[in-house]
Parts: structure tokens; sequence; C-alpha cells
């Protein structure tokens, strides 16, 4: 039942604060008179039609991880920002605290839980009398580890505590609620030792009441109850009486039975090259944007996260034996391309219009050195070309799509980088598979896919060890793939990549997380997010620690753990640094232990023999995180016209240019467009018209390369002399590649055109056509010609030609017969008079 408190019922609460204070006793606010906006902060964050008062945002957490030798009080600073349309009075925070995480799923589900929920709580303090619309105040909260005599977080046990910031308020024309909360993980490895000083009476020798205070961590300091003066209660003579000391031993990490954990970090981008553009020998790429400028250089993105590996390699290598660079090939052929110069389109929706020089080339070639260097000493594998949709692939089953999707990543990213990446091994950026695709990506040979946890029937009691398959054996977390031969799926923790698809500037939610546990991101500030992946990273070594204390089974022998970020990772730099931080911590304290990626890969393909195996499991929010079915329409017509005039196109050994480079950047275009970058996040609907306005211009540009190859007429009109007189053309290829046509004609019956067969067209030139006609027909004519591949599809505009033929027919040859005849009756008389000697009449007048 909800309390509604009244203007009076506050100030009641007030004066029974004030009297409890006075009596020596630091109320607790009573959560009961205090109604929340809504009872579950996970159903208010999809209700858009919610009031919202105030927003609850957490800065920092101090320390982000507990260890023995971090402090043994926590302290969590943060703001409280009015964004409502009135004013908010009596503005108060307090710390909570839920049970400890006891399985994976309840790292995402503890933190939408009711705040009901957090039932350990700790005191409020305030933060402002007022709060204006549009004001802000900044809050600091700190509670000890453990205190019997005090409020106290009362963590007695590692593991990953779910926390609460709760804040109360009373706004203009309404009662006192709960305004809004913000949560987050703490992962505690192991708590340090403490003690504590705390006044049991607060009375001094004068019979003076004091403020309630509270002494931790041997600090000395002091704390009212309502977040006032501090001070210090250390000296034996300053009035005090009956100060009792407790002191709490230091409880050390489990590491009896460490994971081994693999973790692959990724190093992609979404699609940067302007779409449309075919290859070119001469001209630098295009970009529809230089921001990648910006994370390639010192501070950005992807110099954060390759820097933190850098920082690693140095201070604690050990860690790189279980990582792994996951890089996706079309990040490489875009930074190489920049380090050669490149320029930026003025307008993304004309990729051939007006550009300017890009900014970013040095950054490119200072950040491709750093890779190169670093991938030489460290696991490299490389995934499917652009994030592509796979499941969209394998409905399109174009061979030529799949090989630049799935066969040349390797290639790519081994020349470019001068290494030999891990082979056998995919990885799908939706982290789910149908069966249609791992057959796909199995036709080559046996593969082993990294897939999510709940992708596979019985995935998550594996990774729980509450699994009775035989893939259970030590060091293996891998499944045989029921109908999919040579197809074997390595698991990675599901929970765990949800919490790091949270981190950064673009939080994602990824396909494979069950509705149960998606919630808005955008509610949570970067910092809360942080502190979620990095207890979702610490629970794999808490597993024994946490199965002591709620009894359950113990984890089985030989885990192994693996952490899969999403491949476009908006991590931060800090936030890169802080998550191979915990990894260090982890790997240093022996609660883990490194295991390189070709060890799991290897021991799940192990697996393939096994007699049991299981069947794939496709989430219906993968299908509507998918490529949308426009796009692949039309990658599925654009492909087939590429394949055909790539069949056209001359090979020639000598060219600058060839077939496969001329039209490989618009077949890349059609796996870009198909790309699963930001469709998981705030932004979804955008990258969805991204994709269909990049297959909108493939179809522009190959339309283009097929209006660039025509037949042009020397003439309107032919007037021919004779009937067999032959037709001058002119066949113009204006593509800088060579190109094999064939002449397609339209004439009527009485026109005979020999076929005058393939004919080879020059890069960039024109060749005369000499056409042998056969024309029976004395009236004007008109023929039709084309150009076309010799497979048949028509290239560029056809052209009419006008014959008029000066040849008779028929006609021509009766009075060519006639006048023969004449001349032989002419001369067969003349002929018969000299034989009887008479005088030719035809010779009168003439003779002498």
């Amino acid at each position: 039942m909800t309390v509604v408190v009244s203007r009076a019922g506050a100030a009641v609460l007030a004066v029974l604060v004030l009297v409890l204070t006075t009596a020596g006793v630091t109320p607790l606010l009573p959560t009961t008179l205090l109604p929340t906006a809504t009872a579950n902060p996970a159903a208010a964050q999809t209700d858009p039609d919610e009031p919202r008062f105030l927003e609850l945002s957490i800065d920092e957490v101090t320390p982000q991880t507990v260890t023995l030798t971090s402090e043994s009080v926590v302290t969590v600073r943060g703001t409280v920002t009015n964004i409502g349309d009135r004013d908010v009075e009596d503005v108060w925070v307090r710390l909570q605290r839920a049970p400890v995480v006891s399985d994976s799923a309840a790292l995402r589900t503890s933190l939408s839980l009711d705040q009901a929920g957090f039932d350990t709580v700790g005191e409020f303090e305030e933060v402002a009398d007022r709060l204006g619309q549009g004001e802000r105040a900044d809050f600091e909260l700190e509670l000890p580890l453990r205190s019997d005599l005090v409020p106290s977080l009362d963590i007695d046990t590692p593991g990953v505590y779910p926390l609460l910031v709760n804040v109360n308020g009373v706004p203009e024309y309404g009662g006192a609620a709960r305004l809004d909360d913000a949560r987050f993980l703490l992962p505690v490895l192991a708590l340090p030792a403490s003690d504590e000083v705390t006044e049991d009476t607060g009375i001094t020798e004068d019979g003076e009441v004091t403020e309630n205070t509270d002494v931790t961590e041997n600090t000395g300091e002091t704390r009212t109850g309502n977040g006032g003066s501090r001070g210090t209660t250390r000296s034996s003579d300053d009035g005090l009486l009956d100060s009792d000391e407790k002191a709490f031993p230091a409880v050390p990490p489990d590491v009896s039975r460490p994971a081994a954990v693999t973790m692959l970090w990724p190093l992609a981008d979404r699609p940067r090259l302007a779409a449309g553009v075919a290859g070119s020998g001469t001209e630098p790429v295009r970009l529809v944007d230089d921001d990648l400028a910006t994370s390639l250089a010192e501070g950005g993105r992807l110099d954060g996260l390759l820097r933190a590996v850098e920082d690693t390699a140095r201070t604690e290598p050990r860690v790189l034996e279980g990582l792994c660079l996951a890089i996706d090939p079309d990040l490489l052929v875009t930074v190489a391309n920049m380090t050669r110069g490149y320029l930026v389109v003025e307008d993304p929706d004309e990729p051939t219009g007006e550009a300017r020089p890009g900014s970013g080339t040095d950054a490119a070639v200072a950040w491709l050195e750093r890779l190169r260097a670093l991938a030489a000493t460290t696991c490299t594998m490389a995934v499917p070309f652009a994030q592509v949709d796979l499941t969209a692939l394998a409905d399109l089953a174009d061979s030529s799509l799949t090989d630049s999707a799935l066969e040349s990543p390797a290639a790519i990213v081994d020349s470019i980088l001068g290494v030999t990446s891990t082979p056998g091994v995919m990885w799908p950026d939706s982290g789910v598979l149908t069966e249609k695709t791992g057959s796909m990506l199995a036709a080559d040979g046996p593969v082993t896919a990294l897939v999510s946890d709940n992708a596979v029937e019985g995935g998550r009691a594996l990774l729980a060890g509450t699994s009775s398959t035989p893939s259970t054996a030590p060091g293996g977390n891998g499944f045989r793939i029921s109908g999919v031969s040579g197809l074997t799926a390595a698991l990675f923790d599901s929970s765990a990549s949800a919490a790091l698809a949270g981190m950064g500037t673009d939080p994602q939610t990824p396909s494979f997380v069950p509705s149960s546990a998606r919630y808005d991101l955008s509610r949570d500030s970067s910092t809360a997010r942080l502190q979620d992946a990095l207890g979702a990273l610490a629970w794999p070594a808490m597993v024994p620690t946490v199965s002591e204390v709620t009894g359950a089974a113990p984890p089985a022998a030989g885990r192994s753990v693996l952490f899969a970020p999403p491949q476009n990772w908006s991590a931060s730099p800090d936030d890169a640094a802080s998550v191979l931080s915990m990894l260090s911590t982890l790997v240093r304290s022996g609660l883990t232990t490194p295991r390189p990626l070709t060890a799991l890969v290897d021991a799940a393909a192990n697996t393939a023999n096994d007699p049991t195996a299981s069947l794939l499991v496709y989430p219906e929010q993968a299908i509507t995180d998918g490529a949308s079915v426009a796009v692949v329409s039309e990658a599925e017509e654009q492909i087939g016209r590429l394949d055909a005039i790539q069949t056209a196109l001359v090979e020639d050994p000598q060219a600058q240019l060839t077939p496969q480079q001329f039209t490989a950047p618009l077949r890349e275009d059609l796996l870009r467009a198909m790309s699963l970058a930001g469709r998981r996040g705030a932004d979804a609907d955008g990258a969805y018209a991204t994709g269909e306005h990049r297959a909108a211009e493939v179809r522009e540009a190959v339309d283009d390369i097929y209006d660039a190859v025509t037949v042009i007429s020397t003439g309107g009109v032919y007037t021919l002399t004779s009937e067999q007189s032959p037709l001058l053309l002119t066949a113009r290829n204006d593509l800088p590649v060579g190109i094999t046509v064939r002449l397609q004609v339209d004439a009527p019956d009485t026109v005979d055109i020999t076929d005058i067969g393939p004919t080879q067209l020059p890069p960039r030139g024109s060749r005369t056509l000499t056409v042998p006609a056969q024309i029976s027909d004395s009236r004007n004519l008109r023929l039709e010609f084309a150009l076309a591949t010799e497979s048949g599809l028509p290239l560029g505009s056809s052209t009419t030609v006008t014959v008029r033929s000066n040849a008779y027919g028929q006609i021509l040859a009766v009075v060519t017969g006639c006048a023969g005849a004449l001349l032989l009756f002419l001369a067969g008389r003349r002929l018969l008079h000299r034989f009887r000697g008479e005088p030719d009449p035809a010779d009168e007048g003439y003779e002498k």
C-alpha cells in the first residue's frame, strides 16, 4: 500500500526527526512514508508519460573495486538535477544495498529490482532545502563496508553487490515521494581490515547532548546524521565518555578455484567510407565525415582502446596472454587509405560531389604503426567485414559476397598488419546464429563460432557448471551444434557482454539480452554503467565464494570464461583502462588465470566428436536488430549486376586497376549497408536509414557503370551505295577498366546484319565498329543498335540509325536483264548481216 504524506505530515515528520536527534538517535526516514513515482524503475524508464521531477546521476564511486588494500568506506558522489516543471523542496538522498548477486543473470536483473529489494539502507543526507527548475546540486554519501555500531553496507563476504542511491523530495503541489534513483554494481574482491570508534552515549561530562557521530577507517572523521560538520573524536581527554573500539579482520579472496579468463578486445568502427564510389588506382578515398580522425588521435576512442592494451603490456603482461585483438577489416582498410591522404565529402548524399582534404592522415599513420607493433606480440583475429549481419548474408547466398565478408577479412588483416591471425574462428557481431548461417560458416571446413551462452540450448547451464553434457570437461566451454556439420560453438558470458556493451558514450543492448533483463541505459550515468561492467567482470571470480554463502553447488574445476564486448565498442579511454585494470587485479590476486584464445577455440573444437549436440537459439530481437528487408533485397539485385559486369571486364596484367579492384568497393558497400553497427543503440532508426541510403548509393553507382559503356552512330542517316555496304558505329567505354561487349541489333526482316562477335573496348576509350549489312529494301529503314555483356546484360543506351539504300533490288535485276538481252540481239543482228555480206542498216550514213 502506498502512503502519501501531505505537507503537514512532512512537518510532523520533521519534528519527530528533531526530537529523536535530541535524544541521541539518528533517524532513518521511513520509505513507507515516501511513495515512489513508480514501483519499478525499469517500468518507469519505458513509460514516456510518467512525470519526472528530479534526475539523479552517479559521478564517482570510490573505491571502484573493493580489495584488501582499498578503503573500508564506500563513497558515492553524484548530482541531483531538477528536470521538472516545478520546484522541489526537502531533497534528501541515501545509499542502499541489495543482496549479493547469486547467479550470472542477476548481474542484469538485480539492477531493475524495486527499491524495496535494496533492503540494507544507510542514513538520509540532505542535498538541498529547495531545488529550483533547472538547478542542480552535488551530494556525497559515505557508508562503511562493515559496522556493528552505525549504519553500514553490512558486507562481510566478497561478492558483487547491487547498490542504489535513492533521492526523495517534495515537488510543489505534491507530497513527499521518491523521485528518482540510480543503481550500479560494487565488486568486492576482498574485505580490508578496519576498525571504528563510536560514541556510545554522545553525552559530555557536563551533561550536554552532542551530535551523533561515528568514525571509520581510523581517519578520525566524524559525520552528523544529516551530513553536516566533521570533527575528530580520537582524543581521550576531550570530555567524551565510554569510547568503544571494534576491529574487523581482513577477508581475503578465495583463490582455490580460479577461473580461466579470455577476453576479446574489439577494434572496429561504423562504416566511414562514402558509399557508391567504385575503385580507382589514383583517386584518394572519400569519407562521409572526419570523426575517425578524432577517434585515432590522442585521447580518442580508438586511441584509448589501443593505449589501454599497450599500457597493460608494460605493467601486467600476463593479462595479454588471455587477450585477443578482434579487428574489423573495414576499419583497417579505411585507416590504411587515410595514411595516403583522403577526402571528406561535403554532403554524404553526394559521394562524388564537393569534398575537402581530411585532417587525420598523421593520426592514421601513427595509430596503424602502433597497432602493427602490438599485433606482432599479441593474439589477433579478424571479424566479419563491417560487422555485417550474417543472417542476411546467409539468406542472400551469394558466393562473392560471402567471400568478401568471411574469407577476405583474415587476408586483409594479415597483409596490412604483417601477422598471421587466428584461423578457424568466427565471431558474429550479433552473438547469435541461425542454423542456415552456421552452415554458411562451416561450408569450407570446420569452424568455431563465438556466440552468447544463451544462443545455444543449455549454454547458460554449461557456464554455470550445472550442465551434465560431455562438453563440460575441464577447460571446455564448447558445444557441437546439431544439424550443422563442422560447426562448434565457444560460449561467452552474455551478462558480462551486456554490461560491457552498456559502457561509453553510445551504450547498447545486445540482441541476445532477454526482455526480462532489458532496460533504458540512457537513464544511467557512464560511471554507473562502468561499475556494472566491472562487477560483471568480477563475477566469475566470485562464484566459489558466493556458492559457499548461498549453499549452491561449487563451480566445476577448470571452468573457463570468455568476455566479449560489442565489436563497435564505445568505451572511453578511461573506461578501457579500467576494464584492463580489473583484469589485471583479478590475475594478480590469483582469482583468475589468463587463457589464450587459441586454447579456448581448440577445446571447443574438440567437442565436435561429442555424442550429444545442442540446437541454436535465435531470439526474435535479433530479427528486429538485423538488416532491413529493403537493404537485403537491394543487395540481392545489385550483387548480381556487379558479378555480371565484373565478368565482362578485361583482366589486364599490365593495367593499374583490375576488375576485382574496381568492383570491390561497391561489393563491400553492400556489406556495409547490412552492417549491424549502431542498430542496438539509441539511434537505431538512424542506423537503418544509413544502411538503406548506402544501398541506394550502390544502385546508382552500378547504374552509372552500365551507362558508361555505350554505342554512338557517326551520323543520323546512312545512304548506302549498294545492298551490301557496311555500317560504321563507335563503341565508347568511359570506365577505367577495359570491357568485352557484343553488339545487339534490332532491324527489319529486309536487313541482314552480320554478327561481328565480342569486341574489347580499351579503358576510357572508344573503338569504331564496322558492321556488314545486306539490305534488300529501297525504303528508309530504322535500325536500333545497343551494347551488352557477353551474358546478355544491356549496357548504356541504344542508338537509332536511319538507312537509305541506292540499291533497287528486283527492279534493278529486270532492267539489267532486259538491257543485256537487247545488247545480245543487236550484236547478233550485226554479225548476221556481215555473214551475208549485207550492209547493216545501222551503218547507213557512215559508209564511204
